[in-house]
């Protein structure tokens, strides 16, 4: 790396920190940390697989090293960051968040990387480092596997999103069976911050013939020039059709020309990294240098005008947590409501299908009784789970009602203390975000009551199935009513329970950011007298290492 960029960057960052701390930017130090460590280690150029949970991101990463070595499955398999690269032969090291290292097999990743064998990272893995001998073509990078985003696990999401600073490339794998989400406009507007090298890859391209690939492409662009206002480079990839053309595209436009130029990309990316950040450190500083120039004419006033009691933190945590309880009350309700309209056509139906499969069983009543007991579970199993995909998207009215209540709320908090810094200091706030994430039950909880209170059919020997088979037929038929009534109830507290959890993970996340801001807007107040000269200065020396970083 040229001395002058390097200087220029370490001497930016120098001044960053100091303003961070100084000011409790609490929201700048870890991607400063991360900016920091990549201009001293100069390490490879960490390119990221980003994307929903069954995006396909594992799937993809084998097909493109061109063995099976990470773990893949339909439910959350990746639970720790899994990093790839060159090296002169093949081996694996699992470093702990407690400093320690352990090398493993390759054929034992799964045990360190997988959520069945580690789950929600309970082994306190930081990462696992992979080297590869067949990665030679891709020396200077670093492939870098995540957990995914929008899954059941929290501890996945928040292991992707706190791992982002550290994104060099980022490739943002989007199955192409689904439109492009607001989650995944979220991620890539958080990825503008930290990368100038963005790449989309719709990954599962198969599901879709060549008219419906290039339409969904067109789609993607279109929606993302109109959202984020910018172009990014959309590539198809699948793993069982037509891989080795969708890969060398992907390796001719995007991975070997990062590493063949790999000193001139780590440049741009060093760059990128710190001429954002100075951005934020200098929107914070110009918010913090008219605190000072009101704090030094009437700073008690100055408190009082922003953080008034109509900003109190106490009464909107209870406004939000009433919110929360109230909704959270309804959701059963509202779900019922949804699916008793659907009972009488399901017990239709499973009658309907139980007379005629009864039909064709024999033996003893024992044989007959086993032979209904796992009917019941397999087609209730079946049914109850097709009632839940298909019914999903009109469970989420309490969702939608909560989300709609506490945005509410919090714009008005927003408004109040926004409006205030304006008029006092001539500065708004930014807007909050949502995420909000409710993950399907993966399988229906089906619960099925004993087919007799007394157990006839041990009896079995002494009862004829000529003269009494047509009464045990009427029983288990009987019994479909009660069974329909208690597996579709189930069926709502599984949607309950998550459904409850995401709004409780909204009014955290309403309460995150009101104390965040009190905090910053509280710690400005208490540090700015007397500082204004000091702060310009700061200001000053930022902006002209900004000018110096090209």
């Amino acid at each position: 790396m040229p001395d002058l960029l390097s200087d220029a960057c370490g001497q930016l960052m120098a001044r960053m920190r100091d303003a961070v701390e100084r000011f409790q930017m609490i929201s700048l130090r870890r991607p400063l940390d991360a900016a920091e460590a990549l201009l001293r280690q100069n390490s490879p150029i960490a390119v990221a697989v980003l994307g929903q949970f069954k995006a396909g991101k594992s799937s993809f990463l084998n097909s493109l090293i061109g063995r099976t070595l990470l773990p893949v499955g339909v439910v959350p398999v990746t639970t720790v960051i899994t990093r790839m690269q060159y090296g002169p032969k093949d081996l694996a090291r699992v470093r702990f968040f407690d400093g320690a290292n352990r090398e493993i097999g390759l054929d034992s990743l799964a045990d360190f990387t997988a959520e069945a064998k580690n789950p929600s990272n309970e082994k306190n893995i930081a990462y696992v480092d992979i080297e590869l001998s067949g990665l030679q073509d891709y020396e200077g990078l670093c492939l870098v596997d995540t957990p995914g985003l929008g899954s059941v696990f929290q501890a996945h999401i928040r292991e992707s999103e706190n791992w982002l600073p550290e994104v060099g490339a980022a490739l943002l794998a989007i199955s192409a069976d689904r439109p492009l989400s607001e989650q995944d406009l979220h991620l890539i507007r958080d990825l503008t911050a930290h990368t100038p090298r963005i790449v989309l890859l719709l990954t599962k391209s198969d599901l879709l013939d060549p008219d419906q690939q290039e339409e969904v492409v067109t789609f993607f662009q279109d929606t993302l020039q109109r959202e984020l206002n910018r172009k990014f480079p959309v590539l198809l990839y699948s793993t069982r059709q037509e891989t080795e053309r969708f890969k060398t595209r992907l390796e001719m436009e995007v991975l070997l020309p990062l590493a063949a130029n790999r000193d001139r990309e780590f440049r741009n990316i060093l760059k990128h990294k710190a001429r954002s950040l100075a951005r934020g450190c200098l929107g914070y500083l110009e918010i913090a240098r008219k605190m000072s120039q009101q704090a030094d004419q009437d700073r008690k006033g100055l408190r009082q005008r922003i953080l008034d009691e109509r900003v109190n933190y106490t009464l909107l945590q209870e406004e939000l947590t009433v919110i929360t309880r109230e909704n959270s009350r309804q959701t059963r309700t509202f779900i019922m409501g949804n699916l008793n309209p659907l009972a009488a056509a399901l017990r239709e139906k499973l009658a309907t299908q139980l007379k005629r499969d009864m039909a064709t069983w024999t033996g003893n009543l024992w044989k007959l009784t086993r032979r209904y007991e796992d009917w019941l579970t397999e087609n209730f199993t079946e049914e109850i789970g097709r009632i839940s995909r298909t019914e999903q998207a009109h469970f989420m009215g309490t969702l939608k009602k909560a989300h709609a209540s506490l945005d509410r709320s919090l714009a008005s908090f927003r408004a109040l203390l926004s409006d205030n810094i304006e008029r006092v200091l001539g500065v708004r706030l930014a807007e909050a975000d949502w995420r909000i994430e409710v993950a399907e039950p993966e399988h229906p909880d089906i619960h099925m009551a004993k087919t007799f209170d007394f157990h006839f059919d041990l009896l079995w020997f002494l009862i004829p199935m000529t003269l009494f088979r047509g009464l045990f037929e009427r029983h288990f038929l009987k019994m479909i009513d009660r069974e329909v009534e208690v597996n579709l109830s189930r069926l709502a507290f599984q949607w309950e329970t998550r459904i409850n959890a995401a709004m409780e993970e909204m009014r955290k996340q309403a309460e995150r950011y009101i104390r965040d801001e009190l905090t910053t807007i509280e710690a400005l107040l208490s540090r700015q007298q007397g500082q204004t000269l000091d702060i310009e200065k700061n200001i000053q020396e930022i902006v002209n290492l900004f000018e110096k970083v090209k």
